[in-house]
C-alpha cells in the first residue's frame, strides 16, 4: 500500500522554512548550469548558424582560417571560369573576392581590447548572404573610406557608432551603417570595400574566395577542379564547414560549466541529504505509526525519496526562472580559430530548462535516498517509543 502524495505535500508546506531553504541551495545549481550552458549555446548556435550550403570557399591549401590565407588575383580570373558557379542578377559569374583583417579595437568601458575582424567584400557580397541587411544609415561607397558595423560590435567597442570616425591602417573610416546578420558569426564584424582595404594595408592579394554553387552536385565539382587545377594550390570547403569546424571554441565553456555543476550539484545533494536525515530524525515516531498501521519499508522508502525530489524540482523550476532573464543577452569571447572578438548572445531554450530540471530531480534522488532508507529500516517499537 503506497503512503498518499497528499502526506508528502502536507509535510512539505508545514515545514516551509526548510523546504525553502533545501530548494534554494539546488536552485543556485540549477541556475549556475543552465546560464553556463546558455552562453556555449548561443556561440555554438552563432556559428551553426552561419552560412548557406552552397556558397563554397576557396582559400589556400593548409590554411585553417580566412585570416592566414590568401589568392592572388591570377586565381581569382581562373576561380571565375569553374564550371557548376551561379550566375548573379547581372549575369556574371556569382564570385566574391574578400579580404580579412584583424585589428584591436578599445572596448566600451573598458580598457582592454580585442581583435575585430574587417572583412573587405566586393559588390556581390552581400547578396552571397541572405541574413546579411542594413537597419541603420547606408552602405558604404568603394573609394571613400566608409565602413558599416554590425550591431554588436557598434555596442561593445568605441568609435563604432553610426556616424563615428574609427581609426584603422593608414587613417580615420566613417561609419555609415549598423548591419545585422541573424545572429551569425558575420554579427561579430566590420565591412568594407574590397579594394579600399587592399590599398591602405598594401595587401596585393585577397584572403579568399567566395563562390556560389548552381546546386549540392556543382559544389562536389568545383571542389574536384580546384583540386585537380596545379595552377591555383587552394582548398575548398563550404561556408557551413567551415565554421562549423570552428564550434571547438565552445567545448571549454561546456567543460567548464559541467565542471562548475558538479561541483555545486554536490554540494546541493548533501544539502538536500542533511535536510531529509533531519526530517526523518524528526519524525521517528510519525514513521512508526505508519510502519504499526500497515504501510511497508517500501513505501516509506518511496514516500521520503519523492519528498526529496519534489523539493528539488522546486528549487529546479525556480532556477530555471531565475536564468530566463539572461536569454537574449549579447557576450563575446575570442574565436580561438581566427583569434578575433565573436559576438553571441545567451541562449536559454525549452530544453536547456528541462535539462536544467532533470538535473534538479538527480540532485533531489541522490540526496533523498539515503535518509529515505533510514527511514524505512526504523524498527517499529524504537520509532514508537521515541519522545
Amino acid at each position: 500500500m503506497a503512503i498518499p502524495l497528499k502526506y508528502n505535500f502536507r509535510n512539505l508546506i508545514v515545514r516551509r522554512t526548510t523546504t525553502l531553504m533545501t530548494a534554494l541551495s539546488i536552485t543556485l545549481t540549477v541556475a549556475v548550469f543552465i546560464i553556463l550552458m546558455a552562453l556555449a549555446q548561443g556561440l555554438q548556435s552563432s556559428l551553426t548558424s552561419t552560412g548557406n550550403p552552397l556558397n563554397v570557399l576557396i582559400m589556400r591549401e593548409g590554411a585553417q582560417s580566412e585570416a592566414v590565407s590568401f589568392v592572388d588575383r591570377d586565381s581569382l580570373q581562373i576561380i571565375k571560369y569553374l564550371h557548376g558557379i551561379a550566375k548573379d542578377k547581372d549575369g556574371n559569374p556569382w564570385v566574391d573576392p574578400e579580404l580579412i583583417i584583424l585589428m584591436n579595437f578599445p572596448r566600451l568601458g573598458q580598457k582592454g581590447g580585442a581583435n575585430v575582424t574587417i572583412r573587405g567584400v566586393g559588390p556581390d557580397g552581400p547578396s552571397l548572404r541572405p541574413q546579411f541587411h542594413l537597419i541603420a544609415g547606408r552602405y558604404f561607397r568603394p573609394g571613400l573610406r566608409e565602413v558599416i558595423v554590425s550591431k554588436q560590435i557598434s555596442e561593445r567597442f568605441q568609435n563604432c557608432s553610426l556616424g563615428d570616425k574609427v581609426k584603422f591602417a593608414k587613417g580615420y573610416w566613417t561609419v555609415v551603417g549598423i548591419f545585422e546578420a541573424g545572429h551569425s558569426a558575420y554579427d561579430s564584424e566590420i565591412w568594407t570595400d574590397v579594394h579600399d582595404l587592399e590599398q591602405d594595408f598594401d595587401r596585393p592579394q585577397y584572403s579568399d574566395v567566395v563562390v556560389r554553387a548552381v546546386d549540392q552536385a556543382a559544389v562536389n565539382e568545383i571542389e574536384q577542379q580546384a583540386k585537380n587545377d596545379r595552377r591555383l594550390h587552394l582548398k575548398t570547403q563550404t561556408e557551413l564547414e567551415y565554421y562549423q569546424d570552428q564550434t571547438s571554441s565552445a567545448a571549454p565553456i561546456k567543460a567548464f560549466g559541467i565542471f562548475i555543476a558538479i561541483l555545486m550539484a554536490v554540494g546541493a545533494s548533501f544539502a538536500a541529504m542533511n535536510t531529509m536525515y533531519a526530517a526523518v530524525a524528526r519524525r521517528t515516531r510519525e514513521i512508526g505509526t505508519l510502519r504499526a498501521i500497515g504501510f511497508s519499508r517500501r513505501s516509506i522508502l518511496l514516500s521520503f525519496v519523492l519528498e526529496s525530489v519534489f523539493i528539488a524540482i522546486l528549487g529546479g523550476v525556480i532556477g530555471c526562472l531565475i536564468s530566463l532573464p539572461m536569454n537574449g543577452v549579447t557576450t563575446g569571447t575570442t574565436n580561438f580559430t581566427t583569434f578575433s572578438e565573436l559576438t553571441f548572445n545567451f541562449r536559454v531554450t525549452p530544453e536547456l530548462c528541462m535539462v536544467g530540471i532533470v538535473f534538479a530531480a538527480l540532485m533531489g534522488l541522490l540526496g533523498g535516498f539515503f535518509p529515505a532508507w533510514r527511514a524505512s529500516h526504523e524498527s517499529i517499537v524504537t520509532a514508537l517509543r521515541s519522545a
